[in-house]
């Protein structure tokens, strides 16, 4: 187990990617045992990518890539910067509600981060945004996508853990909103201390707001329309993809009418491919290093630590947080989602956790990682855009670290902040 472990580490500092990583030091461990068939690693593979729950990762990145193509994203920006484009720091309250309203489309932190960084970033720097403030803003915001659903972190839990995934969908809106707040708070202060101006000279009139609104509703209206099908029985998680997918072609091609057969075949879906690819092989190279730590009985030994530390679910809660947030300084998101969930989630079930509070706690906590060096992707798709150094970024990044850690622990403390909208829809 430990040659696996320094296996993995060296891997990852010496800049192979994740997927490599993982799958070649999980067969290191087979290697340390002969006598299991060297067939085995070919089929945990295989086995985990053909789940037929996890086929709505894929669906989803889809129906993301759908979606932008469409001209939704523009809609977005326009009904966001109507909301809040009169606050100071405009640019930025825009980026942190924009967030809000793309993670009922995208899903995916890394691809959020490098969009808005595109569109907002070049005003932001003319309007006197210091560089890695203009890309920690887009950034950190791009966090909240993942957490208002539809999330592919709370597939990938759900799937692992057996965790309903409607109600982890429904258990993200009052974080994800609590999120936009407080980084709205963090931008306004900054930006006050900066001499920050307001986007627009004055507020947008209702007409505006509500011209901005309805050219948005599309968009606003597809996660209640997934979590309504969640809790109605029309789907399941796994054809809840298929039907985004299709809702957000019908949005494309009828509705909006900005996308044709040519873009969507030429543009939308070979973008998308990249994504799913590097998702699907993370996911299958990460039950082969999965397995040796089930083989060496990991999640029972991590739990007998842990509660020898303390049995309070609180202590417990805020001991994983920390965890989580200094191993994603190292490790991908995704993959040490992957990786911790058949840990983790064991240790939060035999204190009485809800596996569903657990669940917001562990993403968000995980989920950071795309946000914090050394090996955060989102980090570094804003960082490439803009030509931020990662020493510009870091040094904006500390208030939005600080406010993130902040929402966490007042999820932690205050169950009813994921357990509630959960509870009201599905009982």
């Amino acid at each position: 187990m430990l040659w696996m472990l320094i296996a993995f580490l060296v891997f990852m500092f010496l800049g192979m990617p994740i997927a490599f990583a993982i799958g070649i030091a999980g067969f290191i461990w087979f290697l340390q045992h002969p006598y299991l068939p060297i067939t085995i690693p070919i089929q945990l593979a295989l086995s985990q990518i053909i789940n037929f729950t996890l086929l709505a990762i894929p669906m989803f990145i889809i129906a993301g890539s759908v979606m932008n193509s469409a001209g939704v994203t523009k809609r977005l920006l326009d009904f966001a910067s109507s909301l809040v484009g009169h606050m100071r720091g405009g640019l930025g309250q825009v980026s942190a509600v924009l967030s809000t309203l793309m993670g009922g489309v995208s899903g995916s932190s890394i691809a959020d981060a490098a969009m808005e960084t595109r569109m907002l970033g070049p005003e932001m720097l003319k309007r006197g945004y210091p560089r890695g403030f203009a890309v920690a803003v887009n950034v950190w915001t791009s966090l909240i996508v993942p957490i208002i659903p539809p999330g592919i972190a709370f597939i990938l839990y759900g799937t692992i853990g057996q965790v309903s995934i409607g109600r982890l969908f429904a258990a993200g809106i009052i974080p994800g909103l609590l999120l936009m707040v407080i980084y709205m708070f963090v931008i306004h202060l900054v930006a006050k201390r900066l001499g920050l101006q307001p986007e627009r000279e004055k507020r947008a009139s209702r007409r505006e707001i509500a011209r901005a609104l309805s050219e948005s509703i599309w968009a606003l209206i597809f996660p209640v329309l997934l979590i309504l099908g969640l809790r109605t029985g029309i789907f399941t998680p796994s054809e809840v993809g298929s039907f985004a997918v299709i809702y957000g072609m019908i949005v494309g091609f009828l509705i909006h009418r900005e996308m044709n057969l040519k873009q969507f075949f030429t543009e939308t879906l070979e973008n998308s491919l990249g994504d799913i690819g590097a998702v699907l092989a993370i996911l299958a190279m990460s039950n082969i290093f999965s397995y040796g730590m089930v083989w060496e009985r990991v999640p029972e030994t991590l739990a007998s630590f842990l509660l020898g530390i303390s049995n309070n679910p609180y202590v417990l809660m805020i001991i994983i947080m920390l965890f989580l947030i200094f191993a994603g300084l190292f490790i991908d998101a995704t993959a040490l989602i992957l990786m911790t969930t058949a840990v983790l989630l064991p240790v939060a079930r035999r204190l009485g956790i809800d596996p569903v509070h657990f669940g917001l706690v562990f993403i968000l906590s995980a989920a950071m990682g795309n946000q914090t060096p050394p090996v955060g992707a989102s980090m570094y798709a804003g960082c490439s855009v803009l030509g931020a150094t990662l020493e510009e970024y870091t040094k904006a990044s500390w208030p939005f670290l600080i406010a993130t850690i902040i929402i966490i622990l007042l999820v932690i403390f205050f169950p009813q902040l994921s357990l509630l909208i959960p509870r009201l829809i599905f009982g």
